[in-house]
C-alpha cells in the first residue's frame, strides 16, 4: 500500500515540556553516535501528543536526532503504527485485510466503516470522532477477523459485534478488548485440547486483555504527565508478582508430576 503524508499540515510542531524530558531519557539509552536508534519511540511519542504524524513532527524528530529528513520519513511511512493523516478524536480503526481476515470477513467490517464512519479510508467521520483504514497483517490470524483500536486488539469479530463496538465507543465508553466470540485467547473454538490441567487456575481474562482492562488506556493517548511511581507502578509490580507466583506453582506441579 502506498502511504503518503496528508495535504493538510500544521505550521509547526514542538514537543511539550513533559515529552521533551521523556525523549531525553530515551536518547540516552543509546551509545553516542547511535542516537538515530531512538527514531521509532520519538515518532511514537510525537503521534501520541498530536494524534497523528505531521510533516513538522517528522522534521522535528529528524532535527533532534540529527538525521536526514528522508531517513525519518522512510520509517514513518513504512510502519502502519504511524498515522500520516488526521484521525478521529475518539478512535482510529485499523482493519486487518490480509488473507486470514479477508477469508473470515474483513470486507464486511470495511463495509461497516464505509457506512458508519466515512466512505474513504483515512478520512475522519462528519463529526470528527472516528476514522479507519485497512492495514496489512496484524499477527492475530487465529482470531480473524480482527481490528486494532488504539493500543488493543478486538478479535473474532462479526458484523454485529463490530457494530456494537463502534456504538459503545461513540457513547464514550471503551468495550473490552480481545475475543468478541467468547474465546479466552486463541484456543480452538471447540475448547482446549491440551494444558487442560491449568484451565481452572487462569485469570478472568488473558494477560493482554487483563492489562487493557486494568489500565484502561485502550484509546487514551500518552501525555507525558503519567506517574508510574504511583498507581501505575503498583499495578505493574502486582502483575509481575502474579506472574512469578504462577510460574512458581507451575514449576512445583511439574516437579511433583515428574
Amino acid at each position: 500500500m502506498i502511504r503518503r503524508l496528508s495535504h493538510i499540515q500544521p505550521d509547526q510542531f514542538c514537543f511539550t515540556s513533559e515529552n521533551s524530558a521523556w525523549l531525553e531519557t530515551q536518547i540516552k539509552k543509546y551509545p553516542k553516535g547511535r542516537e538515530a536508534s531512538a527514531v521509532i519511540p520519538l515518532l511514537w511519542r510525537a503521534q501520541e501528543q498530536e494524534g497523528w504524524l505531521s510533516r513538522p513532527a517528522i522534521e522535528c524528530v529528524a532535527k533532534i536526532l540529527r538525521m536526514e529528513y528522508i531517513r525519518v520519513l522512510e520509517v514513518a511511512t513504512f510502519y502502519f503504527m504511524f498515522h500520516l493523516t488526521p484521525v478521529g478524536s475518539i478512535a482510529h480503526i485499523q482493519i486487518c485485510g490480509t488473507t486470514s481476515c479477508m477469508i473470515c470477513g474483513s470486507e464486511d467490517l470495511i463495509s461497516i466503516c464505509k457506512n458508519k464512519i466515512s466512505l474513504d479510508p483515512n478520512t475522519p467521520s462528519a463529526d470528527g470522532k472516528f476514522s479507519w483504514e485497512e492495514v496489512e497483517c496484524l499477527g492475530s490470524c487465529s482470531n480473524a477477523p480482527m481490528v486494532q483500536i488504539g493500543k488493543d486488539y478486538y478479535e473474532d469479530l462479526s458484523k454485529e459485534s463490530f457494530s456494537k463496538i463502534l456504538e459503545v465507543l461513540a457513547q464514550g465508553e471503551v468495550p473490552k478488548p480481545g475475543s468478541q466470540s467468547g474465546r479466552y485467547a486463541s484456543e480452538p473454538i471447540t475448547g482446549l485440547t491440551s494444558l487442560t490441567d491449568y484451565y481452572g487456575e487462569r485469570n478472568q481474562f488473558n494477560a493482554s486483555v487483563h492489562l487493557a482492562v486494568e489500565f484502561g488506556d485502550t484509546i487514551k493517548r500518552i501525555t507525558g504527565k503519567e506517574n508510574l511511581s504511583g498507581v501505575g507502578q503498583q499495578k505493574i509490580s502486582s502483575n509481575n508478582k502474579r506472574i512469578k507466583v504462577i510460574k512458581s506453582e507451575s514449576s512445583k506441579k511439574r516437579l511433583k508430576d515428574g
